[in-house]
């Protein structure tokens, strides 16, 4: 394989405006996103936005940024684009989708959704972690993966919900929206309209299923803080504060 990260970012928060900008110890939260996406040491890495204020941060660090375009309807759409602007050749064969509000996800974590790549069947891969907080088993705002387990940590998906699923004993996993693409994957997803399941779970992921598209998941012990709120901002904040030597 020879993947690139990319990230998308806009500025489109209702309940957090300006997030991918918001400061964290003095510097913006996609530079945070920037960053552990480096170390992860997957390969080059680039955010894709259609804010030139985001572009100007990003590169103000030493990153790499690509415009796209402001109309589209999720970040694979914008992703795609900026795989064709940085990459028309088509050298990059694997693409990592990080998203932009995750400032202090794991490195490790980055590096081990290339796994399921590895088998040629699996056109993406994702993460998914064990709910252990009672209240996240009803959620709807978390989304539960439901699949069947290879072994190794590894799993194939059969479906993803907001409801609580599946029912009777056994442990729910909650799905984590970092995806690692085949590239032709990637063409062909964005070339389909949004399946119906997508349309009623709000779950892009579906198009993907209901289009008969493998999706394998891996597992990783703590669900990344996703920054949506001021209160995640101030969580993330702590989880990040400079320790003392």
């Amino acid at each position: 394989m020879n993947p690139i990260v990319l990230i998308p970012s806009r500025l489109t928060s209702t309940r957090l405006p300006n997030k991918p900008l918001a400061d964290i110890h003095g510097v913006p939260m996609i530079v945070h996103v920037l960053r552990r996406a480096l170390e992860a040491d997957c390969g080059p890495v680039a955010v894709a936005t259609d804010t030139p204020a985001i572009a100007d941060a990003v590169r103000e660090a030493g990153g790499q940024a690509v415009m796209t375009a402001t109309d589209h309807p999720s970040g694979s759409d914008r992703i795609q684009e900026a795989l064709g602007k940085l990459d028309p050749d088509g050298r990059y064969d694997v693409v990592l989708n990080v998203q932009g509000d995750l400032p202090s996800i794991d490195p490790r974590a980055i590096r081990v959704a290339l796994a399921p790549l590895e088998t040629s069947e699996v056109a993406l891969s994702t993460l998914i972690a064990e709910i252990r907080r009672e209240e996240e088993r009803t959620a709807s705002q978390v989304v539960k993966f439901v699949g069947t387990p290879l072994g190794g940590g590894r799993h194939r998906a059969l479906y993803f919900t907001r409801a609580t699923a599946p029912w009777g004993e056994g442990p729910l996993w909650h799905h984590i929206g970092l995806y690692g693409w085949r590239r032709s994957a990637l063409s062909r997803f964005v070339a389909l309209p949004p399946s119906v399941l997508e349309q009623r779970e709000k779950l892009e992921q579906l198009r993907a299923l209901e289009a008969g598209m493998r999706i394998d998941a891996m597992e990783v012990d703590v669900v990344p803080l996703g920054v949506d709120t001021a209160e995640d901002l101030e969580r993330a904040r702590a989880i990040l504060a400079p320790r003392e030597s």
